[in-house]
């Protein structure tokens, strides 16, 4: 999908934006109450080669592309502040999702971030994308999230959104394991 515009004038518009929720973080941790919870954690292979990767595609916004969101970045990596509008949709119907990365991690065997929403975003709440090399040379990658809709229209789409959050994880994953493939 291409980039327009109008996403480009939002994301200047964004840079000093907050976050929409109270919990920042908290993908970290224990994920708090009040909200849908997503925990997903799938093999991608094994090898540093898969680790590596891996990570370099999730933090350089390509799992994101290859999972058929368009993505206008302040940052060409996901690195703290950093802010994007995300969109993936059907033909002409796209939703603008605004995000900001609150944290990354850099580990030598754990790599990844997690993005706030921001106005605009059709929920509030954060997701986290997590590479990690085990001990036994397997390559996990953990999606953590939780949301709930940000507006009264969004809460009336709430069984729709959750559909769509399934789906995009399961493009997620089907992506990082093809940019992981060694």
């Amino acid at each position: 999908m291409m980039t327009s515009g109008s996403d480009e004038q939002r994301l200047r518009s964004l840079v000093t934006a907050k976050v929409t929720y109270a919990e920042q973080g908290a993908t970290r941790a224990v994920l708090p109450a009040g909200y849908h919870h997503v925990h997903r954690d799938v093999l991608l292979g094994k090898g540093r080669v898969v680790f590596e990767r891996a990570a370099e595609g999730l933090l350089g916004w390509r799992m994101h592309r290859d999972s058929g969101m368009s993505v206008t970045a302040s940052q060409p990596t996901a690195v703290p502040a950093a802010v994007a509008v995300l969109r993936w949709g059907l033909g002409p119907v796209t939703s603008p999702a605004p995000c900001c990365v609150v944290y990354t991690v850099d580990e030598p065997d754990r790599r990844g971030f997690a993005y706030g929403t921001l106005p605009g975003h059709p929920v509030r709440g954060e997701e986290s994308f997590v590479v990690r090399l085990e001990p036994d040379g397997e390559v996990r990658f953990a999606i953590t999230a939780f949301s709930r809709p940000a507006s009264a229209m969004a809460r009336l789409g709430a069984p729709v959104a959750r559909r769509v959050q399934k789906l995009l994880t399961d493009r997620y994953v089907r992506a990082l394991r093809e940019l992981a493939a060694p």
